[in-house]
């Protein structure tokens, strides 16, 4: 049994046979003798180790071994080649380029970025050299991408942190199609394409780069120290929200929009899971800014992943939560019942914002149940919290020479039943006080019932003939009529219409009539 050896080259453990480790040792000394005469020898010596290093991991995966012999090192020496090669001008090159094509070792081009000619980032010169094309057509095209759209910008800019940039001998041999052997290596030390030749307008890109990079550090870090101070307060705001909120929970706050629309038996849940929704990743994007400011370590793999499984956790209950109560406006149901109207000669529609006390009211509110009939509560209608507008008033002709009123109800539920019970739970206020006709601005919901788009109708039927009195208040509920076309300039609190046969019409002409 054969004595191995272990080896560090190229940064790489290798297992050697003693007399290939030999054989190896004699050639790496001919080619650092060699290589000893200029400044840069040390990084070509390097780069040759490095090939090597390479050849032999990829002799040891196809062959499925574990130790290099004597033949595998003459294997090598063969396809990177012997300093005598490029010593004698008239050497024979084709032993070595028939047995770099016969053992599998084609050597094709790599996409690298070439900075020695770039006049930006090297993006275009990789690409022509890639491509076997001139480098400025490769720049009128991509200036033309520039100047079409702007899209060539973005792609240049990817490709800049995609592509990789040819720093060592190696790679530059690589994008310029070489073939990596000792020729090659000493070849790229002479062949002036491989040094600085950038000219003024890319040592003054460089230059720009350089203050850039500089710079955009500083931007960098005044943008964490920024976003570590206004996040802070924004994430004390959010816990300031989480304990007012809570500490202001009572029964009353179901009802008002858009808490409304939200079970009680979700309201807790739901909470806690949209706060941690928005907190978790602003306290993240803290931790951050701090590490980017301060330059400490990154955060512990422990609380990253913590507050990762909060932040998933509260993601998945809040999107639970959305879609059960978005599953509760799926269906949707009607009924309408007829008021009747007393006639008269002539009617005043007024809108009353206050609205008339409910049992469930005088419970709220502590008032005795038996006398809470014929107390009023105002409304606020133009609160931050008031419900989207649910009251529509259409004026028609009526058929028959009497008037009336339909109240059509309708509401949304996850089914049919759920949602006719919800337009059920309403309750709609209106008052007939002689020829004026009192109107509610809203619908109220009954028995702390959960919004679900619950509206009303309202289709007031007038006979032909007959004079209606609109007021001003009502310009926001009146459909299908121009109320704004028959106000008048004296600044009248109504407006005059009358019913003909083909609708409601405008009387413009100037009235003191107010209702009796």
């Amino acid at each position: 049994m054969k004595k191995t050896l272990n080896i560090n080259i190229g940064n790489s453990i290798i297992h050697l046979e003693e007399d290939a480790y030999e054989l190896l040792k004699g050639y790496l000394n001919e080619v650092k003798q060699h290589f000893s005469k200029n400044a840069d020898d040390f990084e070509i010596v390097t780069d040759i180790e490095n090939r090597i290093a390479e050849l032999f991991a990829e002799m040891l995966q196809v062959q499925q071994k574990q130790v290099i012999g004597v033949e595998d090192v003459q294997a090598m020496m063969l396809q990177m080649g012997s300093v005598s090669d490029f010593e004698n001008s008239e050497a024979d090159e084709s032993t070595v380029e028939d047995y770099v094509a016969a053992a599998g070792y084609d050597q094709v081009k790599k996409l690298y970025r070439d900075t020695d000619q770039a006049m930006i980032a090297g993006v275009c010169a990789g690409f022509g050299h890639y491509l076997d094309l001139d480098i400025r057509w490769v720049r009128v095209l991509a200036l033309l991408s520039f100047l079409l759209g702007g899209s060539g910008v973005v792609a240049y800019l990817v490709m800049w942190i995609v592509i990789p940039k040819a720093e060592s001998r190696a790679e530059k041999m690589a994008m310029y199609g070489e073939t990596p052997n000792l020729k090659g290596f000493a070849n790229s030390h002479l062949n002036p394409l491989f040094r600085q030749s950038r000219g003024f307008i890319a040592e003054l890109m460089v230059f720009l780069g350089n203050i850039f990079q500089k710079s955009s550090r500083f931007v960098f870090k005044a943008i964490a120290a920024a976003i570590v101070i206004f996040g802070s307060m924004l994430l004390l705001f959010l816990i300031g929200c989480l304990a007012a909120f809570m500490g202001f929970w009572d029964a009353s706050i179901y009802s008002y929009f858009p808490l409304s629309i939200v079970n009680e038996d979700y309201m807790v849940s739901l909470t806690i899971a949209v706060f941690l929704s928005f907190a978790v990743p602003l306290l993240a994007l803290i931790l951050f800014s701090i590490r980017v400011v301060f330059n400490t370590r990154a955060v512990h793999k422990m609380l990253s992943f913590g507050l990762l499984v909060v932040w998933l956790g509260a993601l998945v209950v809040g999107i639970f939560f959305i879609a059960k109560i978005s599953s509760e406006f799926k269906e949707s149901a009607e009924f309408t019942q007829v008021v009747p109207v007393t006639d008269k000669i002539e009617y005043y529609l007024t809108v009353d914002r206050s609205r008339f006390f409910t049992k469930a009211d005088s419970l709220q509110y502590s008032i005795d149940p038996a006398n809470y009939k014929g107390r009023k509560i105002l409304n606020e209608m133009n609160g931050p919290f008031a419900q989207p507008r649910n009251v529509k008033l259409r004026i028609e002709k009526s058929e028959k020479m009497q008037a009336s009123l339909s109240q059509n109800y309708f509401a949304k539920g996850k089914t049919f039943e759920q949602a006719l019970k919800a337009a059920q739970r309403t309750h709609y206020d209106f008052v007939q006080k002689d020829s004026l006709l009192i109107f509610s601005p809203t619908l109220q919901i009954l028995d702390k019932g959960n919004w679900r788009d619950q509206e009303v109708e309202l289709v007031l039927k007038v006979p032909v003939g007959l004079n209606v009195f609109i007021s001003k208040d009502f310009d926001r509920y009146i459909r299908g009529d121009n109320f704004w076309d028959c106000e008048s300039d004296d600044n009248k609190q109504y407006t005059q219409w009358v019913m003909t046969e083909e609708g409601l019409k405008c009387v413009k002409e100037d009235h003191d009539h107010e209702p009796e």
